[in-house]
């Protein structure tokens, strides 16, 4: 994996130089043959270069009475650029000259000339270049030097085969040369560049094998990458040190239920088998209230397993709700009354007001009469006997529930927990022991109508639940 995406980035690096030295070489050769085959200057455009200056000198050149000389123009011309002139007749003999430097020589011979046109004259200081006119019938030719040290003139002669050979072995000998610059840059600019890459991917790993200690330090050009790494790791740790807490909760929410349910299951087959039993004589009294224990005990098992079947169904948003529209004062009135009706809180004090007779909303009957009656339960068994709690409804911009009561309160450790699941206070009254699953059940019914709950606790003053709707 590591060699593999170094490599690949070391391939992109060498193809992109050997491109631009294709391209430069091919850039060089066309500028080469526009230079040769449309007579440019290197260096110079082409209207103000010195060759271009000497072809067109010839304007300057006149004949008069038999005598050839240059015009007032073309002598400024001359020492506008800096140079000198000589015009020879088809002899190569000197017939004028203007601004000519010391030692510059009458008559030359063919070779001569040729000389002077290819070659700068080191002792004249000149960089010389030759041109002609026809003026009747008879040819003149003429030099013209430029004491300009910053021109210079080469000539090239060459074999078209022996170039393009040359070209060819020149261009495979960059080629390899480059390419070897090429890959090794490459190799090391790759190294830096998947180096971090490979800490990310080992990171990775290490977070598929649940290895969760990891933290890199945000820097370069994957610091965004290394960043989101380290909170995927924050994240994960959370999440490992909350599943290790809920599946020590469930174990030990499985072994109270289970020791709860035990304990009335064994009521009821004792009283089964007492009825059971012919060796007793048992009136018709004692039998009913063996059969109202029985029923009792069985009803709470019937209630455990009812809230462990809800609470799973809210977790997996497995319920759908049955809402109607509703007068709410009366949903929450009655369930007050159904749970003093109840012997085991008829002697509670639960008070009841609302800031009108009819507050219209709609909601699932059944699912918000349990949530009600779990908050109200809960305040009840988790506080002494003689425990206040007050119920406030009021209409604002939403519904507000408010269950307050002047019981012992909640530790700030268990109010962070209150609403977890599997989770049951410490100070569980002795009426009601219950599943552990009521106040959440009662939150994600809250949540299911797009409701929130929230609980807040004073030790030794009480506790204060607020629901908006």
């Amino acid at each position: 994996m590591k060699w593999r995406l170094t490599g690949r980035y070391m391939i992109s690096v060498i193809v992109v130089a050997i491109l631009i030295v294709i391209i430069n070489l091919s850039a060089l050769l066309v500028w080469l043959f526009a230079q040769a085959n449309f007579n440019t200057s290197i260096g110079h455009d082409n209207e103000n270069s010195a060759e271009t200056f000497t072809r067109s000198f010839q304007k300057y050149l006149t004949v008069t009475h038999g005598e050839v000389t240059i015009s007032r123009e073309g002598k400024q011309a001359l020492k506008d650029r800096n140079a000198w002139v000589q015009i020879l007749d088809e002899k190569g003999e000197e017939l004028y000259s203007y601004r000519q430097p010391q030692g510059l020589k009458k008559e030359y011979t063919p070779i001569e000339i040729v000389d002077m046109h290819k070659y700068m004259d080191k002792k004249l200081l000149s960089t010389i270049f030759a041109g002609g006119k026809k003026i009747s019938e008879q040819e003149y030719s003429y030099f013209i030097g430029f004491k300009d040290p910053s021109i210079r003139k080469v000539i090239i002669s060459y074999e078209t085969k022996q170039v393009i050979q040359n070209i060819k072995t020149k261009t495979v000998t960059i080629l390899l040369i480059d390419g070897a610059i090429a890959l090794i840059i490459g190799y090391l600019f790759s190294r830096q560049l998947t180096r971090p890459l490979n800490t990310i991917i080992d990171g990775i790993q290490r977070l598929a094998n649940k290895d969760y200690n990891i933290n890199y330090e945000p820097k370069g050009l994957y610091k965004d990458v290394f960043y989101n790494v380290n909170h995927l790791s924050h994240q994960l740790t959370i999440n490992k040190r909350e599943k290790n807490k809920l599946d020590q909760m469930r174990e030990e929410w499985i072994s109270n239920i289970s020791h709860d349910i035990k304990t009335p299951l064994a009521s009821i087959q004792g009283y089964a088998e007492l009825i059971k039993d012919k060796d007793y004589d048992l009136s018709l009294d004692v039998i009913r209230d063996y059969a109202q224990i029985i029923e009792s005990k069985s009803l709470y098992i019937k209630e455990v397993m009812e809230d462990l079947n809800l609470t799973t169904r809210l977790k997996n948003n497995d319920l759908t709700l049955n809402r109607k529209n509703i007068n709410l004062v009366s949903l929450i009135r009655d369930t007050l009354i159904d749970i003093l009706n109840d012997s085991r809180y008829a002697d509670k004090t639960i008070e009841f007001n609302a800031s009108q007779e009819n507050i219209r909303i709609n909601l699932d009957i059944i699912l918000m009469r349990r949530a009600i009656s779990n908050l109200i339960l809960n305040a009840l068994v988790h506080n002494d006997s003689n425990v206040k709690i007050v119920v406030h409804l009021e209409k604002k911009e939403r519904t507000h529930i408010t269950i307050k009561d002047n019981g012992k309160g909640i530790e700030k450790e268990e109010v962070d927990k209150i609403f977890d699941r599997y989770f049951r206070g410490t100070n569980t009254g002795t009426l009601h022991k219950g599943s552990g699953l009521g106040m959440a059940i009662a939150k994600d019914i809250i949540q299911k109508h797009d409701g929130e709950i929230v609980i807040n606790s004073t030790v030794g003053k009480g506790t204060s639940i607020n629901i908006k709707l």
